[in-house]
């Protein structure tokens, strides 16, 4: 008996083995023909610091490439004889390469598809950028016309840490302002500066270049170009862009649109309950005396019990809450603070809130002592007898100023006490992005062009006005143990001169006790306001990771 399970058992081994090598056998696709080109990302990994020299072998059987032309030598500011191609074949990841092939890549123009026999030829870095050498011009077939080509929009700090990825591919380089701002007289030629919010970057213009003369620098605008490197003594690559012609500046303004004042903080979610707990904190990027100059804040709460429930917010910021309904515990969907007397200097920040001015909750310490611009009761109404009414202007009374429930919330500082329908912020976050938000094409949430909303799409140059619009969806993350009281510190770097964030917000949660201090949130402030003229910021500290959604 033994035996036979052993036979049975072997019998069975065998019989797996032998499918398994006729399976193997199969998956080799007898009569199959690789392809006659290469992806550019696997032929640019073939390069390993030293030339190497193209065959079927390496490869992998194939003798060509194929990709959409990117270059145009009309504007005379790329290297001349190089015809500039990308592709995507491989993982959808765009890659370009350089082809030396002399006079002849004048010839080709931006959306021209093409296919190049690189078999014999060398690729090899050349003044810094990796080329395809040795190709003759005859050895290009073009194959069609008009290819579309994408915009790729990448910002300048990922291009920075991964030089090789993006060179000789093209790129747009979106809401960009020069540093420091240009001049009257200031003009394309040479090295400048841009900034695009993630980092500082270098726009190379040639001496000989048709538009290297041109004046007129955009104040903020979209730069598209080609990516190429050069070598640094340390053997570093150090990207650059550069324009093909002039019509690769796309201006998107002309003048600042500078924020008096910006959101660097907020506390949403207290230890124990919310109402009259909650608060707000801002910097002044110029000196303001709210008497003279007055500003409101409004929140925006989008629970599912918000009033008025489930409906998108029609009259935009100013919705307020509807006042037939006044039940205990409302939460009213906006909620308005007039700022009309006290003061902020430049750099400094100050608070709008609940009058109870403590730090973390009913039982943690008063932050009193802190320059608060507006602190209110905002859980009962004003007077007392009255059914409804506290805020100024909108609003009823509300248990809580913002959701953590899921659903967005959100809060936006105007200049003017003067807010309806119409009104747009000139800073503005959203926490989270659910519930009754937009409704296109024109209900919802205004935005302020910062860091993470654009009024006009920088792209298509399509209006989107609204929070949830066109590719204004960025908000911060609330995802954190209901509460227990976490600080919601902000970072980022703001220069007041060229009225824009040179280095984008970013979140820290920092979990508070009852016995913090207001040292705790303003101690080591993340925001930075940077000295347009100088350079220098008005406060310094490191940034923390963002924590976007």
């Amino acid at each position: 008996m033994i035996e036979m399970k052993k036979i049975i058992f072997y019998s069975v081994t065998f019989l797996s083995l032998a499918l398994m090598w006729s399976a193997c056998k199969k998956s080799n696709y007898p009569g199959g023909v690789i392809g006659d080109y290469v992806p550019l990302y696997d032929l640019r990994n073939l390069y390993k610091g030293s030339d190497v020299t193209l065959t079927k072998e390496n490869m992998f059987g194939s003798s060509s490439i194929t990709g959409v032309v990117i270059s145009d030598h009309s504007g005379k500011n790329l290297p001349e004889g190089l015809l500039i191609i990308q592709d995507k074949r491989r993982l959808g990841l765009i890659r370009g390469i350089s082809l030396s092939i002399g006079a002849d890549a004048a010839k080709y123009v931006p959306g021209d598809s093409v296919g190049i026999k690189v078999e014999g030829a060398v690729l090899k870095r050349v003044d810094g950028i990796l080329q395809v050498t040795g190709v003759q011009a005859n050895a290009v077939t073009k194959i069609a016309s008009n290819v579309p080509i994408p915009p790729n929009r990448v910002g300048s700090s990922f291009i920075l840490a991964k030089p090789n990825d993006y060179e000789s591919t093209l790129v747009a380089i979106v809401k960009a302002g020069f540093e420091p701002g240009a001049g009257p007289n200031d003009t394309y030629a040479g090295d400048k500066t841009i900034n695009d919010g993630f980092d500082n970057f270098t726009l190379h213009t040639e001496a000989t270049a048709t538009f290297a003369n041109s004046g007129g620098l955009n104040f903020n605008g979209n730069y598209y170009g080609i990516i190429f490197n050069s070598v640094a003594a340390n053997g570093a690559l150090k990207p650059h862009q550069r324009m093909r012609t002039i019509k690769d500046a796309i201006a998107l303004s002309a003048t600042p649109d500078i924020a008096s004042a910006i959101i660097t903080g907020y506390m949403a979610d207290a230890e124990g309950a919310d109402g009259n707990y909650e608060y707000m904190q801002f910097m002044a990027t110029r000196d303001i005396d709210f008497s003279i100059t007055p500003f409101c804040v409004v929140v925006t709460n989008n629970a599912g019990a918000s009033s008025p429930t489930g409906v998108f917010p029609t009259k935009g910021w100013a919705t307020g809450a509807d006042a037939l309904k006044t039940p205990a515990g409302l939460v009213s969907r906006t909620y308005k603070f007039d700022l009309t007397s006290g003061k902020a200097a430049k750099g400094t920040f100050f608070y709008v809130g609940g009058s109870s001015k403590m730090i973390n909750g009913s039982k943690s310490k008063s932050i009193a002592s802190a320059n608060w611009i507006k602190a209110k009761n905002y859980t009962v109404a004003t007077p007392a007898t009255a059914p409804a009414g506290n805020g100024d202007g909108f609003g009823l009374y509300t248990s809580g100023l913002f959701a953590n429930s899921g659903n967005a919330s959100g809060f936006a500082i105007f200049e003017g006490t003067k807010v309806d329908v119409n009104t747009a912020p000139i800073d503005v976050i959203f926490i989270g992005s659910g519930g009754s938000l937009y409704n296109a094409p024109s209900v919802g949430y205004k935005i302020a062009n910062t860091d993470f909303y654009d009024k006009i799409n920088p792209i298509t140059l399509a209006p989107q006005p609204y929070y949830r619009s066109g590719v204004n969806t960025l908000c911060f993350n609330y995802q954190l143990p209901a509460d227990q009281g976490f600080w919601n510190k902000l970072g980022g770097v703001y220069n007041p001169s060229l009225g824009k964030w040179v280095k984008a917000r970013s979140q820290s949660d920092i979990d508070l006790s009852t016995s913090s201090t207001i040292e705790d949130i303003e101690g080591t402030s993340l925001i930075k306001i940077i000295n347009g003229v100088t350079g220098e910021y008005i406060r310094t500290d490191t940034i923390p990771p963002t924590r976007l959604k």
